[in-house]
């Protein structure tokens, strides 16, 4: 008798997790332990029990519908990792309204972009953030904003925004501010809120973040309740997350490495979150040490910041015991450093993007040494991922090197108000396409090579720039390494490393290639090694390749 097969994961024979929206799923979780800390902020002396957040978050979503939203509206949220960003994430959930996550490093452009294309109904802001003056860039944007009244924006620029909101207690001219908003919330009948869940699902739309693409405009990624719950759930399985765990978390909630690897991994584990505001190394070293905490997430240059920080050994790091390092190509000597010198044995390494809510490839807190530091893991059970071949279409077997693409529950709604970019990005078939090159071994393990765009073209051999920023990380005295390609009239590329030194080494650009030289292909090679003292980065401490590979264009034009 023939064997049945398997039903297909996701499928309605293989459910999700969880079919609930965030805000019944919170419930159930207040539910089962009240008193449990949620959220905690060390060096703001804040803790918020699961009862008490959920206090303010019901709150906060009965006045926002008070004052005109409903469910299905757009409401931004810009600003760093402050108490408040989590009381809106979760208040819009419960409400049904669309947050927008907002980067915070946004100036007048990017904003006056975002409030058109989003068609953004409610604003929430800070004061500044670095060289950043919101209210300033408000005012000049929404000048009507300095004489209405609260609630009543009325502009020609952007017709639907109609609420100002300031996250914090001062009071501003035309401006809700938070207190208010939650006072207003409290002298409100349940029955307001109860009204807006019945009337939205799981389904719909409830978080759109903003990406850049090829085109250069960036598009909204539409993520469903399913969409991220789901995957905060999937996430928080690999890592073996418990009620017992606190996370650090210092990585960016207007990222799905916040809001989604973060917020909802501890979430759908009764978790609880101890949050940085913003990265700074020694603030999360003090915050693991003080809260003992038992994982913390962030990017490479993260935990090499942390890793190499003068008073690191000042510090009791025993309390951990997992965590994630993603959101850039990881060298396996950072994760290898980070399990042996910050007790991290069970850490793990996470791949995807915005549009796939993000993770659909993790290393688990079980897999060997070798797999966590050089691979990203496996597929997550309920998606389908296939490998394709960029040029002709394919699907790759083990070992060949093609595009990394997806299927499955967590691929987003689309981009919104974009549907030629959607059709672009999901194929036919329902693939959601990555942009990234990678393969996979007979096992199932991952390996990203890097971006299609990033791939060094060198005299017609394909070099992969992360192949030797892992290799040149071998190199005594290299701290980071980062390898783009440059226009050459006779190769068509060249191999161009720039280079952070340890501290106490002194390298020199014949040193490195003379090294490299003795241990990798020619072609390969840097042709030219440049050694600077920071990368550019973005606002979730991404390496902007972009920006690398004009700099190598002007200084090899300079040479």
């Amino acid at each position: 008798m023939e064997k049945p097969q398997a039903p297909l994961p996701g499928s309605p024979d293989c459910p999700l997790h969880s079919e609930l929206t965030i805000g019944d799923y919170f419930a159930e979780q207040v539910a089962a332990d009240p008193d449990q800390d949620f959220i905690v902020y060390p060096d703001r002396q804040l803790r918020w029990s699961y009862r008490e957040f959920d206090i303010r978050t019901d709150n906060l979503a009965k006045a926002l519908l008070a004052i005109g939203m409903k469910p299905g509206d757009h409401l931004g949220v810009w600003a760093r990792n402050v108490p408040d960003w989590l009381t809106f994430m979760f208040a819009t959930a419960k409400a049904g309204i669309v947050l927008v996550t907002m980067n915070p490093a946004y100036k007048s452009h990017e904003l006056d972009y975002v409030l058109k294309q989003s068609d953004m109904a409610t604003l929430c802001v800070i004061d500044a953030w670095r060289d950043v003056d919101y209210l300033e860039i408000i005012r000049g944007l929404i000048p009507e904003a300095n004489a209405c009244e609260r609630g009543h924006l009325a502009t020609a620029e952007y017709p639907y925004l109609k609420n100002l909101v300031y996250m914090g207690p001062e009071k501003h001219r035309g401006f809700f501010t938070v207190p208010e908003l939650l006072l207003l919330g409290s002298h409100l009948p349940d029955a307001t809120l109860d009204e807006a869940r019945a009337s939205f699902g799981n389904n719909d739309v409830i978080n759109m973040q903003y990406t850049s693409g090829t085109t250069g405009f960036p598009k909204g990624v539409m993520l469903t309740h399913r969409n991220i719950l789901n995957n905060g759930f999937y996430i928080g399985e690999n890592e073996k997350l418990t009620p017992a765990d606190r996370i650090c978390l210092p990585v960016p909630f207007f990222h799905c490495f916040g809001c989604v690897l973060g917020v909802m991994a501890a979430l759908t584990h009764h978790s609880t979150m101890v949050v940085v505001e913003e990265f700074d190394a020694l603030m999360v070293l003090e915050a693991i040490h003080k809260e003992r905490a038992t994982a913390v997430y962030g990017v490479p240059t993260m935990y090499i910041a942390e890793l190499n920080h003068p008073l690191f050994d000042q510090f009791d790091l025993t309390s951990l015991r997992t965590g994630i390092i993603a959101g850039a190509a990881v060298p396996p000597e950072v994760t290898r450093e980070a399990m042996v010198r910050m007790n991290m044995s069970q850490i793990t390494n996470c791949y995807g993007l915005t549009e796939t809510s993000p993770v659909f490839i993790q290393t688990s807190a079980d897999d060997d040494d070798w797999h966590k530091q050089h691979t990203v893991g496996r597929q997550h059970e309920p998606v389908e991922v296939r490998v394709i071949d960029p040029v002709d279409g394919h699907v790759c077997g083990p070992g060949e090197i093609g595009e990394v693409c997806c299927k499955g529950y967590n691929v987003m709604k689309g981009y919104y108000k974009m549907p030629e970019a959607t059709a672009q990005a999901i194929d036919e078939d329902g693939f959601l396409h990555s942009g990234d090159l990678g393969s996979y071994d007979e096992d199932g393990y991952y390996q990203i090579t890097g971006r299609i765009k990033d791939m060094i073209i060198r005299g017609g051999e394909n070099i992969y720039p992360l192949e030797i920023e892992n290799f040149l990380l071998t190199m005594p005295g290299v701290l980071d390494a980062q390898v783009v390609g440059a226009p050459d009239e006779k190769y068509g590329e060249i191999v161009v490393a720039f280079i952070r030194t340890r501290e106490g080494f002194e390298l020199t650009e014949a040193g490195v290639r003379e090294h490299a030289l003795k241990h990798v292909a020619r072609f390969k090679v840097p042709k030219h090694v440049f050694f600077v003292d920071e990368y550019p980065e973005t606002a979730s401490k991404k390496v902007q390749k972009f920006k690398l590979r004009e700099r190598a264009a002007e200084l090899l034009a300079e040479r």
